[in-house]
């Protein structure tokens, strides 16, 4: 698509720089658009994309698109006659190769080069790829692009059997989807329950027992020795030597951020992009925003990496304010969502890595209807560092407040669900 928005030539014949140009093809790369036409109606804007689709949210590929909720057009930020009303040029399935951050210019695979005022990096992330014999198979499956998605749905038959490996979100996700499905599954963890490293093991478990109660088979503990199958996958050899026939095999091991661009450009990279809470990088005329991004939250106190929706949303929104001169300081209090079978959760804070937390419950988990705190000790009381519903809403932006506001309450009245949460915030 090309339109007004088409950078122009000066009298010798050279490309002149492009106000804004966007590299990323999801959610933060859409909403940078728009947070640039907040303050920028008129500024030339070029976005780039590896995949050959308008920018899309992750989420429902994982949720209602799997379970065949929802059509795949509905994972689409926004039509393609939003991107010619707001004069931008898409440069779709056409991948950044490499950044000259000095000389203002991205190479792009098809040779072309585009010169920039100001570049903003949302390239988000990429499955982490399981190593083992037997993983190229057809039929080993991960969940990380819409076409992925599609392909999964497409195995989604009753008495299938899935094999999944890794008991995170994705994994967790795409077992209720395939149960609902009726497909036969088995969870291959070498923790000893799910989400043990974010949720500890109390409310890791009671994810167990969740899935469990809907026909979900966990081999905690275990891990991968090899996947076979001659063209196509038939089953999983387990390190212990138990093999699992399966007609599919999805992989969900984690995600690494997508730096290479900026590491080639000599951007400071840890843990994905370094920012500042502005989302500016440390080098001149380079944002980073998403999954990708490492910002500087003053809040926190601390540098963090978010790899969930609103981060996304919120974090594209606030770059495109910023590389279009607002005054921004980009500070959420980190937030996630998930469906699971016929419970809801949102989850806000933030616990580091090393903290030892102790986790405070409110409500009984097994009616699946609960609050969980992750809490240090703070005075005469403790302080919240994140929190978590299951099925109890309109109850975040308590949660939130706590946080933000380092509330130290009275660790009874915390898991009290008589006391009203507003009455300790």
């Amino acid at each position: 698509m090309s339109d007004a928005s088409d950078t122009s030539t000066d009298t010798t014949g050279q490309r002149e720089r492009t106000a804004y140009v966007i590299v990323g093809g999801g959610l933060a790369a859409a909403k940078a658009v728009e947070g640039i036409r907040e303050s920028d109606t008129k500024g030339a804007i070029v976005l780039v994309a590896e995949e050959d689709r308008l920018p899309y949210e992750r989420p429902p590929l994982s949720k209602a698109v799997l379970k065949g909720e929802d059509e795949m057009e509905t994972a689409y930020t926004h039509d393609r006659d939003w991107y010619s009303d707001q004069h931008v040029e898409l440069r779709l399935g056409t991948p950044a190769t490499s950044l000259d951050a000095e000389q203002h210019a991205l190479t792009l695979a098809d040779g072309q080069s585009l010169s920039y005022d100001k570049l903003l990096l949302a390239t988000g992330s990429s499955a982490r790829a399981l190593d083992v014999p037997g993983a190229d198979l057809d039929g080993v499956l991960y969940l990380r692009e819409m076409q992925e998605s599609e392909a999964l749905k497409a195995r989604f038959k009753d008495g299938a059997r899935i094999v999944i490996v890794g008991a995170g979100w994705i994994g967790l996700e795409v077992a209720a989807a395939a149960r609902d499905a009726g497909c036969a599954v088995t969870v291959i963890e070498p923790q000893a329950a799910p989400l043990l490293g974010v949720m500890g093991e109390q409310v890791g478990g009671w994810f167990a027992d969740l899935h469990r109660g809907h026909g979900v088979e966990f081999r905690f503990g275990e891990g991968v020795e090899r996947i076979e199958g001659e063209t196509a996958v038939t089953g999983v050899v387990t390190k212990s030597g138990d093999t699992l026939p399966a007609d599919a095999v999805v992989v969900g091991v984690g995600i690494t951020p997508n730096t290479g661009l900026a590491e080639g450009a000599g951007i400071p990279t840890e843990n994905g992009i370094v920012t500042d809470s502005s989302l500016r990088t440390f080098v001149d005329g380079v944002w980073a925003a998403g999954d990708v991004a490492n910002w500087r939250s003053v809040t926190l106190g601390t540098n963090v990496r978010v790899e969930h929706w609103a981060n996304a949303n919120d974090g594209g929104l606030a770059a495109g304010r910023s590389m279009a001169g607002q005054d921004v300081t980009y500070d959420p209090i980190p937030f996630f969502f998930s469906d699971q079978y016929d419970i809801g959760l949102e989850y806000a804070g933030y616990v580091p890595r090393g903290t030892d937390a102790e986790v405070v419950l409110r409500g009984k988990p097994e009616s699946n209807e609960f609050m969980a705190f992750w809490v240090v000790p703070e005075g005469e009381g403790v302080r919240v560092l994140a929190g978590m519903h299951v099925n109890v809403w309109d109850t975040i932006d308590d949660v939130q407040r706590l946080v933000r506001d380092r509330t130290v309450v009275d660790r009874d009245r915390l898991a009290d669900p008589k006391v009203p949460l507003g009455d300790l915030t």
